[in-house]
């Protein structure tokens, strides 16, 4: 099919303009989905928000709230009893250009072990995330963490705490510390005889371990940024595919004129 229009002409074969689609398609999906993750990025900041608005709170109600709200991103802060010897290494945390582990830990809230008549239902326990301890020499020694019988945790609760996962997720050699990819309270569940709240808890103070973790790394406008420079890439591909196949004619009028090929 050819097109004539604007003093110029296109003539438009079909396996070329699928191939140009095809290229483009690319730089638009991650245009589509860096605008997903901004709005993602917004909607968590504003949960966050509106948690921290409303107070920090202990396990026994996270445990209430999490049966008809979306507890992600709320904010506790509760007197814990560690579990020992659940100790936890988060591998690959690189810190400062400096490889090392993430300490997680199992707590219970000891206000709730003390209280008289606390509701089965609840979640008994909550996996924490103290911080990062830099690695030792070699893989396979493990740097032992010193862990206090009893703490104050005062973090954020997030519920997707699971990533891309290669291969087995916990190193299991008999005893602890124990390497792990990433703190999953499904599988390490089965190493505690009390239910884990369904997340993790990132400690924000009064750790005895570097506090890195940020609940967003990038903003959402720089999520906007990539999705502005990703389309204007579609855009451009279409453009210079337009532009390579173009040839002037003689055209008196500038409406555009369909013809069958």
């Amino acid at each position: 099919m050819k097109i004539s229009a604007f003093g110029h002409c296109w003539v438009l074969r079909w396996p070329r303009v699928l191939a140009v689609l095809m290229v483009a398609a690319v730089p638009a999906g991650l245009s589509v989905w860096q605008w997903q993750r901004g709005e993602d990025k917004l909607a968590t900041l504003a949960r966050i928000a509106q948690w921290e608005r409303e107070g920090a709170v202990g396990l026994a109600r996270l445990a209430q709230r999490s049966a008809a709200a979306n507890v992600d991103g709320m904010r506790l802060d509760f007197t814990a009893r560690w579990i020992p010897p659940m100790v936890w290494l988060v591998d690959n945390r690189i810190v400062d250009r400096q490889p090392g582990y993430d300490v997680v830990i199992a707590v219970e809230d000891a206000d709730a072990l003390r209280a008289a008549g606390s509701s089965a239902a609840a979640p008994n326990a909550a996996l924490v995330n103290l911080g990062w301890i830099a690695a030792e020499s070699g893989r396979d020694a493990l740097p032992v963490p010193a862990i206090p019988a009893q703490l104050r945790v005062q973090g954020i609760f997030r519920t997707d705490v699971s990533g891309l996962l290669l291969g087995a997720n916990v190193e299991d050699r008999g005893r602890w510390p124990m390497r792990i990819q990433q703190a999953d309270p499904v599988q390490l569940a089965a190493w505690l005889v009390v239910p884990l709240a369904p997340g993790l808890i990132y400690q924000q103070q009064a750790s005895p371990f570097h506090i890195h973790y940020r609940p967003v790394v990038l903003p959402p406008e720089r999520h906007r940024g990539y999705a502005l420079q990703w389309g204007l890439i579609a855009l451009a591909v279409i453009g210079v595919a337009l532009a390579a196949s173009a040839c002037r004619l003689p055209v008196e009028s500038g409406e555009i004129v369909h013809e069958q090929s």
